[in-house]
């Protein structure tokens, strides 16, 4: 299907839907009448098969005690192994109602109040609230930034290791806000430090299907043929992927029997609730049959990235963007045209958009913005217009 039968089949009006991302912005920002294009949901219909089976059940109309069927295992074994040559065995796999619940239930099962957790920052700011809720210590170490291209500061992380005592590193692949897609090296070169000091390694891969090109995501517990795995929990879902997330259902693959055991344990006394049986039954069902719909929102996105670049750099050349690797999330350092006005001020009252403010990644990225690219295209235009237009004005 072209981009553009796509958006006139499966875009729709989200407006007095209960949508956080739609009918909350002014809650969250203080200001009416926003363009939202903060939170990261898609404002896409979900895949037909996705609908078909919610059709089913609800013709049946009982919504009883259900469990995960033999079909899910098959099918989302299948879309590892094929997309991401990632074979999962079935004892591997737990279910949580989302990826940031994960990160909390992990702060308490893997770590003691005031232990050491790393974080490469600028990263999603519920890294940073699952350490600090929890009375764990949080220890930032900077990306190299070089005009908004990421890479690690592998000394720096060694350092803050040995220096704070680190038991837990949450590790973000692909990388959200930078866009980075780790390459084989890099995760190897991460992961010998974390290994040598005995640091678990929590791998939020939510973003895994999002990647451009000739880029490919490689899931931590494959890196160097599974050499690093048993260190390494592995949190994905889909949805992201296919816009599912308020049915609250997240993939932990746990390879390791003795972290296996330690979760076990502690959902024994803290996790007393079965798998959402709707976020079964649309994470199998995209799994199964939602990979065309999922390419084109994909060539949607990068369209949209590439538009919205091409436009900034030829009006605002001193605007820095992040390379889309991977997420569906576009990085943008303002500051060269922002000249001390306060970005609030600027995105808000001037542009009349709502975004993510790079101070809630990270110290030091004031004046900088994530913008989020999973909806139709006038909507992006209408975003990066209104920057370049203000832009002039300062």
């Amino acid at each position: 299907m072209d981009q553009a039968t796509f958006i006139e089949r499966y875009y729709t009006e989200r407006t007095g839907t209960n949508s956080l991302k739609w009918d909350l912005v002014e809650e969250r920002f203080e200001s009416r009448d926003l363009l939202p294009l903060w939170v990261a949901d898609m404002d896409f219909k979900v895949a037909d098969a996705i609908t078909a089976e919610f059709k089913k059940r609800i013709d049946h109309s009982v919504y009883g005690y259900t469990f995960v069927p033999e079909s899910y295992y098959e099918a989302y074994n299948q879309w590892m192994t094929t997309r991401f040559n990632f074979p999962i065995e079935k004892d591997w796999l737990r279910f949580t109602p989302g990826i940031v619940q994960a990160l909390y239930y992990f702060m308490h099962i893997y770590t003691e109040p005031a232990d050491a957790v790393a974080i490469l920052t600028p990263v999603y700011y519920p890294f940073h609230n699952a350490v600090k809720d929890t009375g764990r210590k949080l220890v930032t170490v900077e990306l190299i930034n070089e005009a908004n291209e990421f890479s690690i500061d592998f000394k720096a992380f060694e350092q803050a290791i040995i220096d704070q005592e680190v038991k837990v590193f949450i590790h973000c692949s692909p990388h959200n806000p930078a866009g980075r897609v780790w390459t084989e090296a890099e995760l190897i070169r991460l992961f010998d430090i974390c290994q040598k000091y005995d640091v678990l390694v929590i791998s939020d891969e939510i973003h895994q299907d999002f990647t451009y090109g000739d880029v490919r995501h490689i899931p931590s517990a494959t890196v160097a043929n599974g050499q690093y795995r048993d260190m390494i929990i592995t949190a994905n879902s889909a949805s992201k992927s296919f816009n599912l997330a308020a049915l609250a259902h997240s993939n932990i693959v746990i390879t390791n029997p003795v972290l296996r055991e330690l979760y076990d344990q502690f959902a024994k006394t803290m996790i007393q609730t079965e798998a959402n049986l709707f976020g079964v039954m649309a994470t199998e069902a995209a799994y199964r049959d939602g990979a065309e719909w999922l390419e084109t929102v994909k060539a949607i996105i990068f369209n949209n990235y590439e538009t919205a670049k091409a436009k900034l750099t030829e009006s605002l050349p001193n605007v820095t963007i992040s390379p889309l690797q991977g997420t569906y999330l576009m990085f943008i350092n303002l500051n060269p045209v922002l000249k001390g006005h306060n970005i609030v001020e600027f995105m808000q009252t001037r542009c009349g958009v709502a975004v993510d403010y790079g101070e809630w990644f990270g110290e030091g990225y004031e004046g900088y913005i994530r913008l989020n690219l999973a909806t139709k295209p006038e909507f992006v235009d209408q975003a990066i217009d209104a920057i370049i237009r203000e832009a002039k004005k300062i």
